[in-house]
């Protein structure tokens, strides 16, 4: 089970928006059966199979056991991620575009750009796992408390003239049999968790 999965198709993100296989998708972090399940969830056994399948048709969860019980034989489902993300690839007809209008004092851009970067990393996964390879990244995260508007302003500002020396050093436009690598920097006030 991978720790966090995409979803690209719009068919599978339409079966993991429904509540009743969220809900069953979040049990299913640990192996579970229609039968079990259902009396976590308060479904019959008959409708639980029903949304198992639909999940199991989209690669949400697989099967890890079979038992024989009597004349039955049980199926043992689990997720096939413990969390999963919708690519903005899902609905491709809509998706943000950050290069439709860039401003990068714009909370909206920086959400296009978020998108993008959930689209581009799920693509790089998704087809780094189809040729079970690892993919490169690197990312940091982490907290400033701002006493200031101005302070933030200059943290910006000296942030900016930082990456933007780091990049001038080490881009070579000549390399051959370089490749290209993306870089997104963002500040935005954190959100704080409910407990």
């Amino acid at each position: 089970m991978y720790e966090v999965a995409v979803i690209e198709d719009p068919a599978a993100a339409e079966a993991s928006l429904d509540p009743m296989r969220s809900q069953l998708l979040a049990e299913l972090v640990e192996p579970g059966s229609a039968t079990s399940l259902a009396a976590k969830v308060g479904l019959a056994r008959q409708k639980v199979n029903y949304h198992l399948r639909t999940l199991e048709r989209h690669g949400l969860v697989e099967l890890v056991e079979e038992r024989r019980k009597g004349n039955v034989t049980e199926r043992v489902m689990q997720a096939t991620a413990a969390s999963f993300v919708i690519s903005p690839i899902a609905l491709a007809s809509v998706q943000p575009d950050p290069g439709r209008s860039p401003d990068r004092l714009s909370a909206r851009w920086l959400l296009a750009l978020a998108a993008q970067l959930v689209r581009d990393v799920g693509t790089l996964i998704t087809g780094a796992t189809k040729a079970q390879k690892r993919v490169a990244t690197f990312a940091i995260e982490g907290e400033v408390r701002f006493a200031s508007a101005a302070d933030r302003a200059a943290f910006a500002e000296e942030l900016a003239t930082c990456v933007t020396s780091l990049v001038s050093k080490y881009h070579d436009e000549t390399a051959e049999g370089g490749r290209d690598h993306r870089l997104i920097v963002a500040v935005h006030p954190a959100v704080k968790k409910e407990r």
